[in-house]
């Protein structure tokens, strides 16, 4: 039986059927991360492999030192442990009902895995790979994220609307805060001080003031589904499914002051850690898609498995991991980086600190996050959780 058959409706992509709906017509991917190098600079990645998982991969994240990737399978209780040197599955550790959505926390000793149809998250040991605790938070939980010291997880939860946010040293829900209508992707600015929530079904995005807990602005925008935050903070990205675009926010008056087209039903969205690119997947056309942050324009398009779905950026920005939810994989890509006409092409060298001294190379931002503000040691945000 499919257990992803419990979304409130159904749909096909280009004459298959959807594996994963979320909401009214929404499903979440993961936007890969490439890092740039300033202006200027030209860039080509490169799919180097391509790693089977477990059935119906959803979120990712990279563990801070990029030496581990997490993925959830939906579709068989699981989440894949995988080595990013040898890009193979070392473990496989058992999650709550339907797990979606990964985040890892700074120090990379914990991992948080929502499980959607237990309404609970899942707390993993890293150095051990075994779930520690299980703690229960709102009505289908999606979309998760890590502030930056590690002491606070924020958990959408889509059915009824809400954050549960969990200290994180009791693993206890201390908070509740109601947002607006189907939250699925969440991400935390660097600071700390600011969440920010997409509400798939009333096209807004929720802005918290962590201090008190509370909504201070509603930012209308389109179909909202994946979140993410630069490193200063200043711009969010979200990405818009229904509309095959991407908005972005100025965070210092919480209005959009761009939008960008992509490809077919993009999903999950991640931000390079200078700053200079956003990755996002394209659940409908089989791609991500790499912005150009100093123009807003899309200068590369990638493609990938069935149905990318979320995305994460190793902390060197030489590796950026896509789950593809109809084949179950992630594909693997390098990212080569060029200044004027010198290239490193980071497949060229082994494992995925390739290129990792090289000028500007930047961390993963959450998917997201989905990856959250506690993977890639302080990124920011979650890669479209």
């Amino acid at each position: 039986m499919n257990r992803l058959s419990g979304f409130r409706s159904h749909r096909t992509v280009g004459g298959r059927t959807a594996r994963l709906v979320f909401g009214m017509t929404a499903t979440s991917a993961m936007a890969l991360g490439m890092a740039g190098i300033g202006a200027g600079a030209a860039v080509a990645d490169t799919v180097i492999d391509t790693i089977t998982v477990g059935d119906a991969p959803v979120g990712v994240a990279v563990s801070p030192l990029g030496t581990r990737v997490y993925v959830p399978n939906a579709n068989d209780d699981t989440v894949s442990v995988i080595n990013a040197f040898t890009n193979t599955v070392i473990d496989t550790i058992t999650a709550g009902d339907q797990p979606f959505i990964v985040a890892v926390n700074p120090l990379g000793t914990r991992a948080y895995v929502t499980n959607r149809s237990d309404d609970s998250v899942s707390v993993i040991d890293t150095f051990t790979n075994t779930v520690i605790d299980t703690i229960t938070v709102g009505d289908a939980p999606f979309g998760v994220a890590v502030n930056r010291d590690g002491s606070r997880v924020y958990v959408a939860n889509a059915n009824d609307d809400t954050v549960s946010v969990i200290n994180a040293f009791t693993n206890t829900v201390i908070d509740t805060i109601t947002v607006g209508n189907d939250p699925f992707g969440v991400a935390v600015n660097r600071g700390g001080s600011r969440v920010y929530v997409a509400n798939n079904a009333d096209n807004t995005v929720s802005v918290i003031d962590t201090s008190t807990n509370t909504v201070i602005d509603t930012i209308a925008v389109g179909s909202a589904n994946g979140v993410a935050v630069n490193r200063d903070g200043s711009r969010v990205y979200v990405t818009n499914f229904g509309d095959g675009t991407v908005d972005v926010i100025d965070t210092s008056t919480n209005t959009v002051v761009d939008t960008i087209t992509v490809g077919t039903q993009p999903a999950g969205v991640a931000v390079n850690r200078d700053g200079s690119r956003v990755y996002v997947t394209n659940f409908g056309d089989d791609t991500v898609d790499v912005i150009d942050t100093s123009t807003n324009t899309v200068v590369d398009t990638i493609t990938v498995g069935d149905q990318p779905i979320r995305v994460a950026v190793n902390p060197h920005g030489t590796r950026v991991y896509v789950t593809n939810n109809a084949d179950d994989t992630v594909s693997v890509i390098a990212v080569e980086k060029c200044l004027g006409s010198l290239c490193i092409d980071t497949g060229s060298f082994a494992g995925p600190f390739a290129g990792a001294g090289s000028a500007g190379s930047s961390g993963s931002a959450g998917a997201g996050s989905f990856a959250g503000a506690g993977a890639g040691a302080g990124s920011t945000g979650s890669a479209g959780s």
